[in-house]
């Protein structure tokens, strides 16, 4: 379908296709395997001003839409989601800063995350506090000109990569999730450590560390926003963000089809290709059709964003559920048409398969993306 991109976003689209075509496919697989940070890609990125259209023009970048960043994001993830993800989560870090920090760190951190100088990494999730955000235990105690961070993060994306972080501790733990506040947290602060890293199923190019804060001595001017903040400002992120998981979904489901139907030409079987077969055709057909749904709705809710539309969280939780269970679809079933061939790792369509699985399940499960479908449509009708 004709999306009617303007000069601009295929000229972004013909950057990312390159870059992933070029340097992500050849150390796609190695990297994978064996976890490696794309430091290497990151400076590709950075020399080709991609990390500049995260952010607007008047902050050092370039664009900050969100249909340019979806339109780049299904490029890049269609060939690896993983070491895509250095430019998807810096997107998600910088969020807050965006949203609600002040016109001084706007001015300091966004230049430095558009030219490509910090990645940045987004700070909520801990060990009992997933879908539940309310539930952080991390604290924030005010000591004269300063905060003082002790806690733990888990799962945190670009953790110990990034040298910019957005983290969420509680002010006034008896408020609830109105005690919550958001702070800007640099790497190297005092205090301020990486634990583990995750050995994960998918997304393995992607660093997910814990954050162990121990009298983090942050500076007061480092609050985003006010004291209390912070739990409307994590839902604002999402609602902005999670377009992007969307395209991520496409893109990963659409490097899988890709696959599967060049593929079912070239396979032979009863001494005919398996493109055929009318059992193969039909789960093509739904493949693309499937695919075109997903991205139809996660541009128009990316152009519904950019319009300035003031309430987009139902849609938001619309196409990033629907992308995502798209994606897991349509990877198993790019799996199921290369038959044992889709189970090795001789094809990548089983790391796709993979890495789909963490759409559903990061920036709110889908379960929780329907919770917020339904609660809109209650007030809507």
């Amino acid at each position: 379908m004709d999306y009617f991109l303007t000069e601009e976003q295929l000229e972004m689209q013909e950057i990312a296709r390159r870059i992933a075509e070029e340097k992500i496919r050849p150390v796609s697989e190695k990297y994978d395997e064996e976890g490696i940070f794309p430091w290497d890609i990151v400076e590709v990125m950075k020399q080709s001003d991609l990390f500049a259209i995260l952010v607007p023009e008047e902050y050092g970048g370039i664009s900050g839409k969100v249909a340019d960043l979806a339109v780049v994001t299904e490029e890049l993830c269609a060939v690896d989601v993983g070491i895509s993800l250095a430019f998807g989560a810096t997107g998600l870090g910088m969020y807050p800063i965006l949203i609600a920090g002040s016109e001084e760190q706007k001015q300091k951190y966004l230049a430095q995350i558009a030219a490509g100088e910090q990645l940045a990494a987004f700070a909520l999730t801990e060990a009992n506090a997933g879908s539940d955000a309310g539930a952080i235990e991390t604290t924030a105690q005010k000591e004269g000109d300063y905060y003082l961070l002790n806690g733990t993060k888990q799962w945190i994306t670009n953790g110990g990569e990034a040298g910019i972080y957005c983290v969420f501790a509680m002010t006034d733990k008896t408020k609830g999730a109105r005690g919550c506040s958001c702070f800007l947290v640099e790497k190297g602060t005092p205090g301020f450590n990486f634990g583990k890293k995750e050995n994960k199923m998918g997304i393995r190019a992607s660093a997910t560390r814990e954050l162990i804060f121990e009298d983090c001595k942050v500076p007061a001017e480092n609050l985003i926003g006010r004291e209390g903040t912070g739990f409307i400002t994590a839902m604002k992120v999402f609602d902005k963000s999670r377009p992007m998981v969307g395209a991520q979904s496409v893109g990963v489901a659409r490097g899988a089809f890709e696959v599967a139907i060049k593929y079912s030409r070239e396979r032979q079987q009863f001494g005919k290709p398996i493109s055929s077969f009318q059992g193969i055709q039909f789960m093509l057909a739904d493949m693309a059709t499937q695919i075109e749904a997903a991205r139809a709705l996660v541009m128009q809710t990316a152009r519904m964003i950019d319009s300035g539309a003031k309430n987009y969280s139902k849609e938001s939780a619309m196409c990033k559920y629907f992308a995502s269970d798209v994606a897991m679809k349509v990877t198993t079933d790019a799996v199921q048409i290369l038959g044992g061939y889709g189970y090795m790792k001789e094809y990548p369509v089983e790391k796709m398969m993979r890495d789909a699985k963490i759409l559903q399940i990061y920036e709110g499960t889908n379960q929780i993306q329907r919770n917020i479908v339904a609660a809109n449509l209650l007030k809507e009708y």
